[in-house]
């Protein structure tokens, strides 16, 4: 469908022009995608590479929601909680919905799950995303499901993300893989469950599970169906649940420490590239350099 509708050849042309940039500042660090990073820096055709990241925004939300979830938290143990979130536009149908809930009690272990009501099929557009009120949670949830997770699950709407990473209570993040939500999980030193959806988050998910070993896979290879009518790839219950038992390390296996281990180390090292003599630091300093120097 993407190539048929022209999607391919407006993306290849997208990065062609890329070449005629007098530079391209990336929010990202060396560490975290070196080989990308110098594959660019030497070849000779590219414009100068600035790799400055990771940028985040890590300012505290304020609101009565972002404190109810946060005194929710207050009261969980440490490294006990399983965060579930999908960005603003992530969201899915109700028989995926149901099918994570399953997976979700199934595991026993404590979570907090942002929920996002899909896009309404009466002409909404696709990636406008709304809360559930109450009652329809009620509905698109198993029945029971609040009454048999009540002390031990919160489900919300709205998240304040940065919030709840850097919580001590939080244990491991189910994400959709964009690329703020991976640095922010990096940052705080979170371990991930992968679940992309749509547009590049299958390449970062690849990245962080693949290449890296820093993430669990639930379905790398998922893409979110934007099309009205189309069918929707549900994934079972069992898969999501046996990743959640990954994520959470339950079993307390020497490969699950070990990815523990790296991402720790890699939690350090973005922290580091970003300080006074780290590769994110070096490399805005020679983007300023470089752009105070252009001939007039």
């Amino acid at each position: 469908m993407y190539v048929k509708n022209g999607g391919s050849a407006a993306y290849l042309d997208l990065v062609r022009s890329l070449r005629r940039a007098k530079g391209i500042v990336v929010n990202t660090f060396y560490d975290v995608e070196p080989e990308a990073i110098e594959a660019i820096l030497n070849d000779e055709g590219s414009p100068p590479i600035y790799p400055v990241g990771p940028i985040l925004n890590l300012n505290k939300s304020v609101g009565e929601k972002r404190d109810d979830i946060v005194q929710w938290l207050d009261q969980q143990p440490p490294s006990s909680v399983i965060f579930l979130c999908f960005g603003s536009m992530g969201s899915f149908e109700d028989a995926q919905v149901k099918q994570m809930a399953i997976a979700i009690e199934r595991s026993g272990h404590r979570f907090l799950w942002s929920v996002r009501r899909p896009p309404t099929s009466s002409g909404g557009k696709p990636w406008l995303t709304s809360e559930y009120n109450e009652l329809e949670l009620e509905e698109v949830m198993p029945e029971g499901f609040f009454t048999r997770t009540a002390e031990i699950g919160k489900v919300i709407g709205w998240a304040p993300q940065v919030d709840v990473l850097g919580h001590k209570a939080v244990g491991g993040f189910v994400t959709h893989c964009g690329w703020n939500s991976t640095m922010e999980s990096l940052w705080f030193g979170v371990p991930t469950a992968s679940w992309p959806l749509y547009a590049e988050q299958q390449a970062n998910a690849f990245q962080m599970i693949k290449v890296l070993d820093l993430a669990v896979e639930i379905k790398m290879d998922y893409r979110k169906n934007w099309t009205k009518g189309g069918e929707e790839i549900v994934v079972e219950a069992g898969i999501i649940e046996n990743a959640l038992r990954q994520l959470m390390d339950e079993e307390n296996s020497r490969e699950n420490q070990d990815r523990r281990k790296r991402v720790k180390e890699m939690s350090e090292k973005s922290r580091k590239a970003v300080q006074e003599g780290g590769s994110s630091y070096l490399s805005l300093g020679r983007f300023i350099d470089d752009i105070t120097n252009i001939p007039a």
